[in-house]
């Protein structure tokens, strides 16, 4: 099995150019987890922040992308705040895609703090094609989102949080192959979260506080793109981590942060399980297979490969200027995506940017030289 099974159906996989089949989600050249599943683009992480940290922020949280990161740490936030990120995905493919992620939060005294927002990936325009390989027209491939979240503290130090997005992957409208009109995918998902933050301690006489954080993601329906009985999953996933915050001084503060991700989708033979059976029948080893002339040709991957890992740090001077570094691990196996994060970031009044970069470990990496943008207003009430 390979990455770009992400399509859902064979009826799709027919008609769209091998580049959106790549170029949907980090092809790679074997996988076990996300194989199978549709709408990966929700799995991209969306601002220049967490992405300059090793991808990791899970137990940070701490502005308006907690509403992908962790919806609780939204409960924990005060004031207003909009963002935009936009990224240049996947450069190396130089198939002018594009990824624009829109955030806005919005804290309510006595109620909790309220999130929006939206996701967009654009894959480009491509020529359809039947059976017969005779064109069928130009369309123009998109995956978008929309969401809105909630998080309230249970206590002074732990908060819930919880999302609600729909989903709208438009693929391959309009094709006709074998006498069934592909039509965009539809699915709404839901995200429940927690995050417990303790107060300042002193650590070797440094102040410190430690928080701990899970998001469990996109608990939803399967996405279908035809009229056939075939659907894929959605990327359900487990998100869970820490961070350490330490304030040497009025000028000088530094944060850690380490992410685990295991993603929940149980494909074999027979289907795939719903996400309510997979949530807990996808942690187990898994047998992938390395030679497809050759099906006993296999390589067992246990459920300790198959977690992510990620972790960052990030160093501010005067809450003013940041500097970020991180690194993220996948195993060979299971999709084979390492490398090393480089990020800055600047505040100044309301307005704060940060700036993101990828530098990819392994050979022919197509996150290499992937880099964000984002922009942030922060507004006091």
């Amino acid at each position: 099995m390979n990455r770009f099974t992400i399509i859902p159906t064979n009826m799709i996989r027919r008609i769209i150019l091998p580049s959106i089949l790549a170029m949907t989600f980090m092809a790679q050249s074997a996988t076990a987890q996300v194989g199978g599943a549709g709408v990966v683009f929700l799995k991209i992480e969306p601002d220049s922040r967490a992405a300059g940290m090793g991808n990791s922020g899970v137990a940070l949280a701490d502005n308006a992308s907690a509403i992908f990161w962790n919806p609780a740490g939204l409960a924990f936030q005060t004031g207003s705040e909009a963002g935009i990120t936009h990224s240049n995905w996947l450069p190396e493919f130089n198939a002018g895609l594009f990824y624009e992620y829109l955030v806005g939060k919005r804290n309510v005294p006595g109620w909790g703090t309220f999130g929006a927002h939206v996701t967009y990936l654009n894959l480009g325009e491509h020529e359809g094609r039947d059976e017969q390989n005779i064109p069928t027209g130009t369309f123009r491939a998109y995956d978008l989102a929309l969401g809105a979240s909630y998080g309230a503290k249970i206590s002074n130090r732990f908060a819930l949080g919880t999302s609600l997005r729909f989903i709208y992957s438009n693929l391959a409208p309009g094709q006709t192959v074998s006498a069934q009109e592909t039509r965009a995918g539809v699915s709404t998902a839901v995200d429940f979260a927690g995050l417990y933050r303790t107060p300042k301690f002193n650590l070797g006489n440094v102040p410190t506080t430690f928080s701990f954080g899970f998001n469990l993601a996109n608990m939803g329906p399967k996405i279908q793109y035809s009229d056939s009985d075939q659907a894929d999953p959605i990327p359900t996933n487990l998100r869970f981590g820490t961070a350490f915050a330490f304030d040497f001084d009025e000028y000088n503060a530094l944060n850690f942060t380490l992410d685990f991700n295991k993603d929940l989708i149980d494909v074999d033979s027979t289907g795939a399980e719903p996400f309510y059976k997979a949530i807990f029948s996808s942690w187990k080893g898994l047998d992938i297979n390395l030679n497809p002339s050759d099906p006993t040709e296999l390589e067992r991957v246990g459920v300790a490969r198959q977690i992510t890992v990620g972790g960052g740090l990030e160093y501010w001077y005067d809450q003013l200027l940041a500097l970020r570094g991180g690194y993220f691990y996948e195993d060979p196996y299971n999709g084979n995506r390492q490398f090393l994060t480089l990020g800055a970031g600047i505040r100044y009044n309301i307005i704060g940017v940060d700036f993101s970069y990828i530098y990819g470990i392994t050979e022919d990496s197509p996150l290499d030289n992937t880099m964000r943008f984002s922009l942030l207003l922060e507004f006091a009430g």
